[in-house]
């Protein structure tokens, strides 16, 4: 039986490890990370730091993220929170590992301007059958006001 191929969040995070400290590296990480997740990509995050179990993105208010209310969108808001709980989680997950969001909820705080920075520490479990697991994103406004929580539910499944 052939062993299981590298995880997603394995090849991630080993891009990351050869591009953050070069200079330009996280912004060219940044780009072929939007690549690879296309629809996470629209938004243009930037990450600031990756390492398993806790990921750092910042996002600039710009007005490709508006709304009608001169604030960033709930659903820019929701997919900087998912994919930042994403890459704390499946850059720790073990080879063969695959995960996949379940659920999202989004509590709102308050109307995100200027500069954020979302946050996710997450606790990486030993995956040997199929569970759930809770991922939590935290995102704050310059002044490190809390705009948004997000909580995302991953299916981990272990390799075949």
């Amino acid at each position: 039986m052939p062993a299981p191929a590298a995880a997603p969040g394995a090849r991630i995070l080993a891009m990351w490890n050869r591009l953050h400290g070069l200079p330009g590296g996280r912004w060219l990480f940044s780009r072929m990370l939007g690549r690879m997740v296309p629809y996470s990509g629209t938004i243009g995050a930037r990450v600031l730091r990756l390492e398993p179990g806790h990921a750092v993105l910042a996002l600039e208010d710009r007005r490709k993220v508006r709304n009608h209310l001169a604030s960033v969108h709930a659903i820019a808001l929701a997919n900087l929170g998912e994919l930042t709980s994403g890459l704390a989680t499946l850059t720790g997950l073990g080879g063969g590992v695959r995960g996949i969001v379940t659920r999202i909820d989004v509590e709102y705080r308050k109307k995100a301007r200027g500069p954020l920075r979302a946050e996710a520490r997450v606790e990486i479990p030993e995956v040997v059958v199929p569970m759930d697991h809770e991922a939590v994103a935290e995102i704050f406004d310059a002044s490190g006001d809390t705009v948004a929580v997000i909580r995302a539910s991953w299916r981990l499944s272990p390799p075949r």
